[in-house]
């Protein structure tokens, strides 16, 4: 068995930056909140996001059981330092590291005066472990574009509802841009050999699995897991990813609460090859649920926990 997920870890900095926590004590206690859970959760890898200084994530692999754990990060930041990376029980070798935008996409709008983005906000993250002798397995981790929307001067909030239309509008257009460019490294992953290759996308994607953005990382439509057409191969299987969402149990399908309604914003994406290997799909949902979140992320950033997002975990037999 081989247990592989996602986690937004919430701003992981050390101490004394403009976004980390205010001191030692702090800080020490949301790697203590963190590693309990991914002990208790036991995954051999982690893909993680809101890495805002590598060497944190180093401190948090020193605390955890079972090690020695390796880790792996992104150069590719976005402008307040976080970027995705890996925990992993098992060796892993970086297969990419990129932020581009497909070619052929033009750059896109995200403020009403900046340059338009020629780049992903933050970058794309590829590696490969070997969960069993001869079994290559190769996994990205992404954070696509938030949900949650900031605006000029560091408001969280509009000066009125034609703003808000704009920056609902960039942010869409943002988080569509760089899941084509995931679908991109995806697409290099499967390399047309998806029914025999194990690879899997898995990150924080910020959207639910019906979302237009989200639907962009799977490739070929159909087959979708729970449709009739699951069990019919067809000529898509080699290029086609399976959002894992409708296996986990539906009082556990969420990974963040937003205003007081459970979302799924985290997911894993796998194909044809390893969708025959997933035993179960869970989240972190068995204990106390992550708190509320609202549209100022601020409100709540004094509270010492793991983080706002629940882990999204499958386990795979190797």
């Amino acid at each position: 068995m081989a247990v592989i997920g996602t986690w937004n870890l919430e701003n992981l900095y050390r101490p004394g930056g403009e976004f980390g926590p205010p001191d030692e004590q702090t800080y020490d206690a949301k790697l203590d909140a963190i590693a309990a859970v991914i002990d208790h959760l036991g995954p051999d890898l982690l893909g993680v996001q809101e890495v805002g200084d590598p060497q944190a994530l180093t401190d948090l692999a020193a605390r955890l059981d079972g090690g020695p754990w390796h880790t792996a990060v992104s150069g590719h930041p976005d402008s307040r330092g976080i970027r995705v990376g890996f925990l992993s029980r098992l060796p892993l070798t970086v297969l990419a590291d990129t932020d581009a935008l497909p070619p052929g996409l033009l750059p896109v709008q995200v403020d009403d005066t900046l340059p338009a983005a020629d780049r992903m906000g933050r970058g794309a993250l590829a590696v490969r472990v070997e969960p069993a002798p001869g079994r290559p397995l190769d996994v990205a981790v992404v954070h696509l574009k938030s949900k949650l929307l900031s605006y000029p001067g560091g408001r969280f909030g509009p000066r009125d509802e034609g703003e808000r239309a704009r920056y609902g509008a960039y942010a869409i257009f943002r988080r569509a841009a760089e899941a084509a460019a995931v679908r991109v490294l995806a697409d290099g992953l499967l390399d047309g050999e998806g029914r025999s290759r194990d690879v899997a996308v898995l990150g924080d994607l910020n959207d639910e699995p019906t979302a237009a953005t989200t639907q962009i990382l799977l490739g070929p439509p159909g087959s979708e897991i729970g449709t009739p057409a699951f069990d019919h191969p067809d000529g898509g299987d080699a290029a086609r990813l399976w959002n894992l969402a409708p296996r986990i149990p539906d009082d556990r399908r969420y990974s963040r609460v937003y205003r007081g309604r459970h979302e799924l914003i985290d997911h894993i994406l796998v194909s044809h090859a390893l969708l025959a290997r997933v035993d179960a799909v869970f989240t972190g949902a068995a204990g106390t649920p992550p708190p509320s979140v609202a549209d100022d992320p601020a409100a709540t950033s004094g509270t010492v926990r793991a983080s706002d997002h629940l882990p999204v975990l499958a386990r795979l037999n190797y």
